[in-house]
Order: C-alpha cells, then sequence, then structure tokens
C-alpha cells in the first residue's frame, strides 16, 4: 500500500482528527475525474464553437481577439498552465493575467481597438478580485467576452455573468469543487477543460491525448506519493520548483502548495530553468530539495541536463529530484531519483500539467503531516483560508 493509500483507508474519526478528511482523497481522485471534465466539455462543445465565433475568430476581415487568462493564485497558475497551448492552437496572442492585477491595473492592459476574450478562472466563483474585476468588465466594456470556468454553481461569478449575451458560463462536477483549502482536484480539471477548449476543433485528437494522460497519472500517483512522503521525512527547510513553458506553471504552483500546507514553515521558490541562474541561484543551499519537471522536448532537455550538472558540482543543493512525462530517461547521476508515469509515449509538454502537478500537491500533503499541521486546514494563525476575505474593493 503506498502513502498516499494509507491515509486514505484511515478511519473517518482519525480523518477528521488528523485535519485529512478531504485533502488526500482530493489528490487520489484526480485521474478518475479528468474524463468526467471532458465530457462535460464534449457536451458544451457547439455551444463553445458558436460563442468563439460570435466572439470574433472567425472573422477573417480582422485580427483575432488577444486572450486574458484570469485568475488569483492558484488558478492564475491554471492560466500560466494553459498560455502555450491556447495560442497554439487558436493562433492569436493569450496572456496569463492574474486578476490582483487586472483589479488594480486594468484599463492599462487594454488597447483601444483591440478585441479581447476574457477567460477567468475560479474554484469558488466568489474571489473578491474576480468577481470585481468582472462586474466592473461587463458594466464598463461590454465588448468583451467572458469565458468563466468555475467550479461552485452558486458562486458569484456564475450568477453576475449568467444570461449575459458577451458571456459563456461553465461549471465543472461539484465532485472537484474542492472542500480541503487547498486547490487540488480543482486546478488539474479546470486546466483539463481549458485542453478541452484549446482543442475545440480537434476534440477527437485531444481525447486520444486524454487517454494518455489519464493512464500516466494512475501509474504515477502511487510512486509520487511514495517518493514525497519519503522525502517530507528529511530535514529540509527549502523546496526550488523548475519548469519551462507549460511546466513553469506546474513549477509555481507546486511551490504555492507546499507553502500553503507548511503554514510556510517550508520556503518555496520557483523559476524556468534557463532563469534560475541569473540571481535566484543565490537562494539554493544544502537545505533546499530540488525539483525539476523535465520537458520531452530534446532541445529544452538539453539546456534543463545542463543546469542540473551545474548544479551537482556546484553542490548548492541537498537532493535533485527529476520529474519526467515517460519511463525511461537516463539522467547519467544528475538526479537522485526520477519520477515519472509508466509511458512510454510522452504526454505532450502542453499537456502535462495535471499529471505533473500531483508530486508538488503531494509534497506538500506529507511536509504538511511532518510539520504536524492538519492538511484541510493548514494555517493555525488563520493567515489564509480556502477563499480569500477582506479585500476592501475600491471604485
Amino acid at each position: 500500500m503506498n502513502a498516499l493509500a494509507k491515509l486514505l483507508d484511515l478511519s473517518r474519526e482519525e480523518k477528521i482528527k488528523r485535519g485529512l478528511l478531504y485533502t488526500p482523497a482530493e489528490i487520489a481522485q484526480q485521474p478518475a475525474t479528468w474524463e468526467a471534465t471532458f465530457s462535460l466539455f464534449q457536451k458544451h462543445r457547439t455551444g463553445f464553437a458558436e460563442f468563439l465565433a460570435k466572439a470574433g475568430f472567425t472573422d477573417r476581415a480582422r485580427p483575432k481577439p488577444t486572450v486574458f487568462l484570469i485568475g488569483a493564485g492558484t488558478s492564475d497558475y491554471i492560466g500560466r498552465s494553459l498560455a502555450n497551448v491556447l495560442r497554439r492552437l487558436w493562433k492569436c496572442e493569450v496572456i496569463a493575467i492574474p486578476s490582483t492585477s487586472l483589479l488594480t491595473h486594468g484599463e492599462e492592459w487594454l488597447v483601444p481597438g483591440q478585441r479581447y476574450v476574457w477567460i477567468s478562472f475560479s474554484r469558488s466563483g466568489d474571489s473578491p478580485e474576480g468577481v470585481s474585476v468582472l462586474e466592473k468588465a461587463l458594466v464598463n466594456h461590454p465588448e468583451i467576452h467572458h469565458i468563466i470556468v468555475s467550479c461552485n454553481a452558486a458562486g458569484r461569478m456564475i450568477r453576475c455573468a449568467a444570461g449575459k449575451s458577451q458571456a459563456f458560463t461553465v461549471t465543472l462536477d461539484d465532485a472537484v469543487n474542492d472542500r480541503g483549502l487547498a486547490m487540488t482536484s480543482s486546478f488539474s480539471n479546470m486546466v483539463v477543460f481549458g485542453q478541452c477548449m484549446a482543442h475545440v476543433h480537434s476534440l477527437p485528437q485531444y481525447e486520444a491525448v486524454l487517454s494518455r494522460l489519464v493512464e500516466a497519472g494512475k501509474t504515477f500517483l502511487p510512486r509520487a506519493a511514495d517518493a514525497a512522503a519519503a522525502l517530507a521525512a528529511e530535514p529540509y527547510a527549502r523546496v526550488c520548483f523548475l519548469g519551462s513553458g507549460a511546466l513553469e506553471g506546474v513549477a509555481v504552483e507546486s511551490a504555492l502548495k507546499v507553502l500553503e500546507l507548511t503554514a510556510g514553515k517550508v520556503l518555496t521558490m520557483s523559476e524556468s530553468a534557463m532563469g534560475l541562474r541569473h540571481g535566484p541561484m543565490a537562494a539554493l543551499d544544502k537545505t533546499t530539495l530540488l525539483v525539476a519537471f523535465l520537458s520531452s522536448d530534446e532541445t529544452v532537455s538539453h539546456y534543463e541536463r545542463d543546469l542540473l550538472q551545474e548544479l551537482r558540482k556546484k553542490g548548492l543543493v541537498k537532493t535533485q529530484i527529476a520529474v519526467g512525462g515517460y519511463s525511461e530517461l537516463p539522467l547519467d547521476g544528475l538526479a537522485e531519483r526520477y519520477l515519472s508515469p509508466e509511458i512510454h509515449t510522452p504526454v505532450p509538454d502542453d499537456c502535462r500539467p495535471p499529471v505533473d502537478i500531483m508530486f508538488g500537491q503531494l509534497l506538500g500533503l506529507f511536509f504538511s503531516l511532518h510539520w504536524n499541521l492538519t492538511p484541510d486546514g493548514p494555517s493555525p494563525n488563520g493567515a489564509i483560508s480556502r477563499v480569500v476575505q477582506n479585500v476592501r474593493i475600491y471604485a
């Protein structure tokens, strides 16, 4: 029985006592929920395609709209995980922008005469910043088209956009509306839904990718759980996550998961493989666990391997872990451990985030237990909460 399965096997009373009623199950359920999210998109596919056409994507007389991917915290990192695949398949400019930035500097992001489609992601749909940004845009810029993806049908974002001709709303299955403080299955399922949106005109092609994604997730989860549990037992004070392209979104979300679930007792950072040398490397020391999400692209992987080799020669960190997209990849001693799904045909990097993020989530879970915290609510001083509170909105 792997380390995650052992937590799932605890009695309900023990889970409640240790704050494990939701988070382990929400991590574990992910591969099984992605197919349901795909089926949900299939039901909306025709309406979604028609909405994109109305927004200007089939208008050959003018440039395509610019797409903003909007969210706060983990929901922002959903956008960062999707920007590459949407840009590649929709063939337009796609920019991930936090709702927190749009709230304070929204007008500065808009170019007069340019058409926009804003895609907002939110687990609860009640984030004060996200709600305010959407409400103001609907009133002040009715020409902007909006797509809202949430896990909560009763959330304010879904309700305020309902019935608006310039809005398309989707609520995912309530099973992925995570009850734990940290977003886990809500993250990966909103990413899967975003990948479906990217493949709206090539959905059979994506269905084959999704099948591999589910297989990869199921085989990756138990080995990632055991590795995370073993690493969390070691005296690490810091964790650095590296990722390139779409996997840069995985790196930053993994850093947030460990930070949230340990109440900041384990400090974290994230960078691209190429960006680490430009200053952030100074933060690495012998209390650091380094996790590199390695690209399956041969050219990109050369750069990443060179960095791991440099880190090894300099002796900057305690442990180097590599996470890859398929089973066999010799690392020539550049990492203490190589983690991957048991598949031989890799999932494209642009579609890997739902699988790879599970290792970051599991590290957060087991580090949280190591620090005697309750993962379902790991903020003993109330610094953070499941939905951000006490944000005063100014006109």
